[in-house]
């Protein structure tokens, strides 16, 4: 009895080791690599992104993500540069700014999600007949001068033989977020909005009225793409490999699927918002082909975003694609399986 009592505990001991490694494993899988993403803002906007999130194909991927919204684009920048955050999510403008600092680790963009502007005008009442020329004398609630939102407003402005300066007044002093809250306060004429901005005022009841796309009216522009510091891309390629992974099955998803089906699955990300004011967002940047089909930031994407912050005065020399651009990671992701 002893002897096989003396068996029973030696046989305890030696598989301990090996529980504990199989303890192990489980508890790496379940964690995951963390990564570490700040986002520009919180938008369904990038609907693709939290579709990947709520649906899990991070996880499914072996990544442990924590998002953090950087509210801004230099502030997500900040975060990347400083290794605050591994991956940033912003305008790809912010990259070719940094690099054109001389910073001595250059950002790169590895995915581009967005191909069209955001935004939308909105105006005090219904305008069928709207034409950009019809802001000529108007005051437009604008966005912050260098950014994104407002380049693109004055780009598609131009293209209409408009001048930004001279042949309307555009009020660049209210905060990004503030504007629809100062339009319906009583300023201006008409607003550029983001969502749920635009569709917010609409359903105050008061005639607020979306009577344009930026995003249709400009074309496809490379708007928001995922980056990371060079140094952070060569030494972390299977990382980078596993979140575009991920990435792209949350664009399959939303190209797949509906407004109502994108909406349910996203809507833990907004609880703020009611469900049937998503479904209209989303059905409102699905029709505007917002999302791409793959995450491959192209080429003459890159010399478009160049020559729209050429027409703004913000960039003093034009930077080469191979420089800032690396695709190897959206090709792999989106080649047959």
């Amino acid at each position: 009895m002893k002897k096989k009592h003396l068996l029973s505990v030696l046989l305890s001991v030696m598989l301990i080791p090996a529980l504990l490694a199989g303890c192990g494993k489980a508890d790496t899988k379940e964690s995951g690599q963390k990564v570490v993403l700040n986002e520009v803002a919180h938008s369904i906007f990038y609907a693709p992104m939290y579709v990947a999130i709520e649906e899990g194909y991070f996880a499914q991927e072996g990544i442990d993500l924590t998002l953090v919204t950087g509210f801004g684009a230099d502030k997500t920048m900040t975060a990347v540069l400083s290794g605050e955050a591994d991956i940033g999510f912003m305008g790809p403008e912010s990259t070719i700014y940094t690099y054109l600092g001389q910073t001595s680790d250059t950002v790169v963009n590895f995915a581009q999600l967005t191909q069209r502007a955001g935004n939308f005008m909105v105006a005090r009442g219904e305008e069928p007949d709207f034409a950009w020329e019809d802001l000529k004398g108007k005051t437009v609630l604008g966005g912050r001068a260098g950014g994104m939102p407002e380049m693109v407003f004055e780009y598609i402005l131009k293209k209409n033989g408009i001048d930004p300066a001279k042949d309307l007044t555009i009020d660049q002093s209210i905060d990004f977020g503030a504007t629809a809250a100062a339009f319906s306060g009583g300023k201006g004429d008409y607003t550029v909005e983001f969502e749920p901005g635009a569709t917010s005022l609409e359903q105050m009841g008061k005639g607020y009225c979306v009577v344009a796309s930026l995003g249709v009216d400009s074309g496809y522009v490379p708007y928001t793409c995922f980056s990371a510091k060079e140094s952070y891309v060569n030494s972390n390629r299977d990382i980078i490999q596993k979140f575009t992974n991920a990435l792209q099955k949350g664009m399959d998803y939303v190209n797949s699927h509906s407004a109502e089906e994108i909406a349910k699955v996203i809507q833990p990300q907004f609880k703020e918002t009611d469900l049937s004011t998503i479904t209209t967002i989303v059905s409102r940047y699905h029709e505007q082909d917002t999302w791409k089909t793959d995450l491959i930031f192209e080429k003459d994407s890159f010399e478009l975003l160049q020559n729209i912050l050429e027409s703004a005065g913000q960039l003093s020399e034009r930077v080469p694609y191979e420089n800032l651009v690396n695709t190897d990671f959206a090709r792999n992701a989106s080649s047959p399986k």
